[in-house]
Parts: C-alpha cells; sequence; structure tokens
C-alpha cells in the first residue's frame, strides 16, 4: 500500500507498534492475546491503520487482512470479516496475484497456495471454521497473519459479532500456542468507542477478556507543522498562525485534523492578525463542534445532562458515587421530582452507548473525550462568571 505525499505520515509510530506486534520482547508477549486500540471519533485512527500500520507490518513480513465493520452496514460481522479472508485466500491460490507476487520472497513460489478445505464454504455449515483456516494459512505460507478489525465494538451489539469473536479467539488458540508453528496470529481490534473498546478486553464476560487495551496516539506538534508547511508551500502569501499558536488550537480542537484545516481556511478570511484571530477561530469551532456532540444530551433529558455535568466536574481520572443516597437527592432536587437509582442506571447506560461517557473502572466513569470534557467545564466557568454579581 503506497504512502501518499499528501497525507501525513507516522512511520515512526508505526513501526514501533508492528515490531511489538510481530517481534514483542519477553514483556511484551501479551500482545499476543490481543490488542484493543481506542481513541475519538475523527481524530485519524483509520488513516494510521491503512497508511502507516498495514504497510509497517507487511515491512516486516506480516499478511495483513483488514475489515472495516463501518464499511457495510448492512452485512453482519461475520459476514465481513469471512468475506475479507476469502478474498485473501483465494489471492494467495491465484498464481500471479498481486499478494502471492509480495509474499513470493517468503518461497511461497508462484503457484499459488493449496488449501485443504473449499474457501467458498469457509463458515457455512459444514465448511472449515475460522480457526482451521487460520491455521493451514500460517502453516502453508510461514507467515505471522494479523487480522485488524477497525469499529471492532460493532461486534458486541449481536449475537453474531459475539459469535465472531469467539471465532477469532478460537483461531488465536489454535495458532499461538503451538511451538511448531512457523508464525503467529495476531488479532488488533480498533475502535471510536472507548468504553466498549476498552471492556472488550477487560470483562471476564468477553472471549478477549485479558488482551491488551491500549489509547491511539493522537496527532501533535509535528502534524500541525507539517500541515502549515504544506499550506506555505502550495499557497505563497496564505496568512498562517505561529507552529505554537496551531498547536494550541490543534489541541483546543480535540486533534481533529479537519477542524484544524477547516481553522487554517477560515483565517484566510480575516483581517486581525493571524494569531488572535485563529485562536478566536478555534475557540467558536471548538464550541460548535462541541454543540453538535452533546446535542444528544438534550435528546436523553435533563437527568442525562446532570449526570453529564457531575462527570465533567469530577477529577480526570472519573467520577464515583453517581448511585450513592446524596447523588439521588442532588437529581431529585435539581428535577423537582423524585429520582431513584434504576432511573440513573438507565441513563448512565444511555449515556455509554451514546459515546458520552465511559465506564473507567468499578462505579467509575469518565467523560468519553477529554475535548468535551473541556469545552463543557469553560462554558460551565463562563457562564459562573457571568452570573457572578
Amino acid at each position: 500500500m503506497p504512502h501518499s505525499t499528501e497525507l501525513f505520515q507516522r512511520s515512526a509510530y508505526a513501526a514501533d507498534m508492528a515490531q511489538q506486534l510481530l517481534r514483542p520482547s519477553a514483556l511484551q508477549l501479551n500482545l499476543r492475546s490481543g490488542v484493543f486500540l481506542s481513541g475519538i471519533r475523527r481524530v485519524g485512527k483509520t488513516t494510521f491503520l491503512r497508511q502507516d500500520l498495514v504497510p509497517a507490518l507487511e515491512a516486516l513480513g506480516a499478511l495483513v487482512i483488514y475489515v472495516d465493520l463501518w464499511s457495510d452496514r448492512s452485512k453482519n460481522p461475520s459476514a465481513l470479516v469471512l468475506e475479507a479472508v476469502r478474498q485473501t485466500l483465494v489471492e494467495l491460490q491465484s498464481p500471479g496475484s498481486g499478494l502471492l507476487q509480495r509474499l513470493k520472497g517468503l518461497s511461497l513460489g508462484a503457484v499459488g497456495l493449496s488449501f485443504s478445505f473449499q474457501v467458498d464454504g469457509l463458515g457455512s455449515p459444514g465448511g472449515a471454521t475460522l480457526a482451521q483456516a487460520v491455521v493451514e494459512l500460517v502453516e502453508l505460507a510461514k507467515v505471522d497473519v494479523v487480522l485488524m478489525v477497525d469499529e471492532v465494538q460493532h461486534a458486541t451489539f449481536s449475537d453474531d459479532g459475539i459469535h465472531l469473536l469467539h471465532a477469532i479467539k478460537a483461531a488465536r488458540d489454535a495458532v499461538n500456542p503451538r511451538p511448531d508453528m512457523p508464525g503467529h496470529f495476531i488479532f488488533l481490534g480498533t475502535g471510536s468507542h472507548k468504553s466498549l473498546v476498552t471492556e472488550m478486553a477487560s470483562r471476564r464476560t468477553q472471549p478477549f477478556s485479558g488482551a491488551v487495551a491500549a489509547d491511539y496516539q493522537v496527532l501533535g506538534e509535528d502534524f500541525v507543522s507539517w500541515q502549515l508547511e504544506r499550506i506555505r508551500a502550495s499557497t505563497p502569501g496564505a496568512r498562517l498562525p505561529s507552529l505554537a499558536c496551531a498547536s494550541r488550537g490543534f489541541h483546543s480542537l480535540g486533534h481533529r485534523p479537519e477542524e484544524l484545516l477547516k481553522a487554517l481556511v477560515q483565517l484566510q478570511n480575516t483581517s486581525m492578525a493571524p494569531d488572535p484571530a485563529f485562536e478566536l477561530i478555534c475557540q467558536t469551532l471548538a464550541s460548535t463542534v462541541a454543540d453538535v456532540e452533546l446535542r444528544q444530551l438534550d435528546e436523553l433529558g435533563p437527568l442525562a445532562r446532570l449526570l453529564f455535568d457531575r462527570i465533567a466536574a469530577a477529577p480526570e481520572r472519573g467520577a464515583t458515587g453517581l448511585f450513592r443516597t446524596q447523588a439521588l437527592a442532588d437529581y431529585s432536587g435539581a428535577m423537582h421530582a423524585r429520582v431513584d437509582a434504576p432511573q440513573v442506571q438507565g441513563t448512565v447506560d444511555k449515556l455509554v452507548s451514546a459515546h458520552l461517557i465511559m465506564r473507567a473502572g468499578h462505579g467509575l466513569y469518565q467523560i468519553a473525550d477529554p475535548f468535551l470534557r473541556q469545552v463543557w467545564r469553560e462554558h460551565k466557568a463562563l457562564s459562573s462568571h457571568k452570573a457572578a454579581p
């Protein structure tokens, strides 16, 4: 997969992650149990996976199968994954295919692989299981196989998805513990719903309980510098903020590349000095983005806003005691109606499903997107200041 000069390359981050996944140190062997990478929406995760991480894994000799569970919502998760696996196996069976040519340096030859099962029947009643297919793939291709499932949390929303996760776990267990295997099977699940993705690795009821949960590393000042230089080179005379100001603005926009570019475009239509103008633009955009995200609170009702406010006001590690007697009394007083624990639990569950809050531990809740927490707190501070005599 070639790099594009139109996209920012995160080669070092990708190379480090690929090294850990495929050639882990003794302290990193738990990565072979599975890795769940989470990050908020619109911060460049999918771009990183496809543009940077897949090539980095392939450069180390791995065979990567990438699936996006959001690519076709009319299909269930297992259908999407099995379809991607079948396509890979068909390519490896086909002499002269691009995938076979890429792996030819690994002594596969040009005639294609021959599997003991019907590829078309993979996953169907009477056909080969995913575990059987992965075992043969590793044995014949003699490579590490990486299954990368983007927006993996959607697998938790249906029985089909849960069955898929069990099938992937069975494939992992069929390959990785065997000392005679010429490669390993690595599962990487990524998603934008941090709470659900984290729970997939931490909850005992989940198939991948005990796997590794990690946070996606958001873009930083090096990306901001690249974007500024790109504009400067293509548009001589463009109005641009200083790198320090642009980096602060990018942070205030939740590290979202699209919003940074939008702010830089708006800067071209101002007559103010670039830095103060850019700061003002970012503040306005951040508020607008937050308003769109938080509109769901209005739909969920006043109790949702009270709970969100309580969690946002708590220390960064999160809020506890949402169901205590005093908390229930506070909600009841604010709403002028009795609020009980089941009501709170129901609303908390809705807030989690809406990606607004996340469970960070037993009885511990955090705002899912730190950007929203920051904007909410700024709005509260401004309201308090205006209300002061």
